[in-house]
């Protein structure tokens, strides 16, 4: 029982490295495309959220198998929880690099009113921050969920940073303010990438330690 067991999490394992590959390229080609305005670029990654959807209920029913087959506990119930609830995370962060392609498209054709700085280190940090926290889960590696965790405050004060450059260059001429809201709303859906990925190393700690948010169950 224990070697079916282990067998399915090696599957599970694979499956969930392929989602995150699959949102990490997502992103890289979500601030490609908004970096070069490439509408033919940032359209394919819009156009691609069944690829990514149906990836998540591939996962979604390896989870509902292992706990249908193998009644895990304790410990094995925590990982397979946390998979379930890190999946949605990943799916959401699709979803975002969606709707950085949507504006991204909507931008097209109009030079931007600043070179953009911030929000490609916005979007090299978030990449980072979702490739540890899957390497952490595989890893069962507690240290580098944390490195995640501590990443946050990274891209929270990057995006403090282009809130306040578009700000002022909004005081500066009223006319920057349609692109300016666009590009903060740019930068929110990067942190909120940052905020998904932070889920999924607070996820990888609970599967491990028990505890999540101060809470110790299971």
């Amino acid at each position: 029982m224990r070697i079916k067991f282990e067998e399915q999490l090696a599957n599970l394992n694979s499956s969930l490295i392929e989602m995150g590959a699959m949102v990490e390229q997502a992103i890289a080609d979500a601030i490609k495309a908004l970096i070069e305005q490439d509408v033919e670029l940032a359209q394919k990654i819009f156009d691609s959220d069944d690829e990514l959807d149906n990836k998540e209920k591939e996962l979604e029913s390896l989870c509902l198998k292992l706990l249908l087959q193998q009644q895990p506990v304790a410990r094995d119930l925590r990982l397979v929880s946390s998979v379930l609830k890190m999946i949605t995370d990943l799916e959401r962060i699709g979803d975002h690099a969606q709707d950085i392609s949507e504006l991204t498209i909507l931008l097209a054709g109009k030079p931007y009113i600043k070179k953009l700085e911030h929000i490609p280190q916005m979007a090299e940090v978030t990449t980072k921050m979702v490739t540890k926290s899957i390497e952490s889960f595989v890893k069962k590696d507690l240290g580098l969920a944390r490195e995640v965790i501590a990443s946050d405050d990274t891209v929270d004060d990057l995006y403090d940073m282009v809130k306040k450059d578009l700000i002022e260059l909004i005081k500066e001429n009223p006319e920057n303010g349609n692109q300016a809201i666009d590009l903060v709303m740019i930068a929110k859906y990067f942190e909120r990438i940052g905020d998904h990925a932070t889920n999924i190393a607070e996820w990888v700690d609970f599967s491990l330690t028990g505890t999540h948010k101060a809470i110790r169950i299971m």
